[in-house]
């Protein structure tokens, strides 16, 4: 059974979110310690969605209760978000309706920013982390693969791919009313990472040309040299963050990469050594003494965060985070949005329709055994009577196949139809092979199953 526990900026503060995203590298691994039969888990966090995706291998009809209470503590152990509050906040999703969720997710369905682009990416790089681990399973594999295919239909088939945007693009729209002249802005990029590249295409997109490249990694000589901006190293950071109009930060950092003290001490710097000027290209605060210095805004696209709050008490800057942006996320674009659902919802039925097929595998597998071991023991019968012709054998195995090719057809024409409890209950009552139907897949709240038993 497929499971997944998800949070998500629809369900989840965003304090929440930056805890489950800092702690979620060994998730995996404590989930899967945890309960025997939990043979597979991928975990996707993001800037506004942490989701846990699980294969629980429990006999058919088996309740999935303990193995959800001990992925919890898992997810606690690993995050430090109490298990009460995880409770609180996390959505299930469990058997056919997680490949439904997957895919929309993938396709940027779920975003904040209906459509953006990077989801589909961070959901790739969470199944590649998961193969690194050894955590994933093959119905995993299976279920990502598909993901992947699925998102890549919406992005060619509809327009949301076109009409979506990225959450760097709605930051930097919400920017172009606090900048006059994007061609005279001074532009400090703190980070190389996966929002990078995206947050240098849409400055230069819009007219920025002032652009250089701190990294706390120490990776801002590469990517400035592959992307001809300025490196700033190390030692200059503080003058130059004073010195920007705009910082975009987007690393991978754990701890705050710009805060107040390093403000203030760049512009104690370059009050003495002046780097490169006055700072005219945003519109000056109004003219009372506490706020003569020059506006300066700083986006943080980081999470966790990469910019400390403290920055707002200085005269001047203003803050844009995630969860500002995220209050300013567009409308759906509702004729996109529905063209996609539907390219989702048909391949979460087909995804859906092989899992059910495989589903009453074990049943077939059964119904074989019990025909070739009564034709087996015919044989052997028809030996000890003197008859040991293998035309005769050849033409009783080929009958047992005639015989069992209409049953196993049917059982995928009854598992496509969602009808696997006919076929089960015929086995039962000709042959005796009881085999109970797996429950069906469904979403709800984890505070709905209420907590572990004691």
């Amino acid at each position: 059974m497929l499971i997944c526990l998800s949070a998500s900026h629809k369900n989840s503060s965003f304090e929440v979110l930056e805890r489950l995203s800092v702690g979620s590298g060994d998730t995996a691994e404590d989930i899967l310690e945890r309960h025997p039969a939990l043979v597979g888990a991928v975990i996707v966090a993001t800037c506004n969605r942490f989701e846990a995706y699980l294969d629980l291998d429990e006999p058919a009809g088996a309740s999935p209760l303990t193995a959800i209470h001990a992925a919890i503590d898992g997810v606690s152990a690993s995050t430090g978000v109490t298990a009460e509050v995880l409770r609180g906040t996390l959505d299930l999703v469990h058997g056919s309706s997680v490949a439904e969720h997957l895919f929309a997710v993938t396709s940027g369905l779920e975003s904040v920013v209906v459509g953006e682009g990077e989801i589909a990416g961070q959901v790739r790089r969470s199944l590649e982390q998961a193969r690194l681990g050894g955590t994933t399973s093959p119905e995993l594999e299976r279920l990502f693969q598909r993901a992947s295919q699925t998102s890549r239909g919406v992005k060619n088939r509809t327009g949301i791919g076109a009409a979506g945007r990225s959450l760097v693009r709605l930051a930097l729209e919400l920017a172009e009313s606090r900048v006059t002249d994007w061609g005279q802005t001074r532009v400090l990029l703190v980070g190389t990472g996966r929002y990078a590249g995206a947050s240098l295409a849409a400055l230069r997109d819009l007219g920025a040309e002032d652009v250089r490249v701190y990294s706390p990694s120490g990776r801002a000589r590469k990517f400035a040299s592959s992307h001809q901006i300025t490196a700033v190293a190390e030692a200059d950071f503080a003058a130059e963050s004073a010195l920007a109009d705009l910082i975009l930060t987007c690393t991978t950092a754990d701890d705050h990469v710009v805060n107040a003290a390093l403000l203030r001490a760049g512009l104690a710097v370059t009050a003495q050594t002046p780097v490169g000027g006055a700072l005219p290209h945003l519109p000056s605060c109004p003219t009372d003494a506490a706020a003569e210095a020059p506006r300066r805004l700083i986006i943080d696209l980081g999470l966790p965060r990469n910019v400390d709050p403290d920055v707002t008490e200085l005269a001047g800057v203003e803050l844009l985070d995630l969860e500002t942006i995220r209050i300013h996320a567009p409308l759906e674009e509702l004729n996109a949005t529905s063209d996609a659902r539907l390219i989702v919802g048909r391949a979460a039925r087909k995804f859906s329709a092989v899992a059910e097929e495989q589903s009453l595998a074990p049943a077939v597998v059964a119904l074989r055994s019990h025909v070739f071991d009564i034709l087996d023991g015919e044989i052997l019968r028809a030996r000890g009577r003197g008859d040991s012709s293998e035309q005769t054998e050849a033409a009783l195995r080929h009958l047992a196949g005639v015989l069992l090719h209409t049953p196993m057809v049917r059982s995928r024409e009854l598992a496509r139809a969602g009808e696997q409890a006919a076929y089960l209950t015929g086995l039962g009552a000709l042959f005796g092979i009881e085999v109970q139907l797996p429950a069906a897949g469904s979403s709800a709240t984890v505070a709905d199953i209420g907590p572990a038993a004691s």
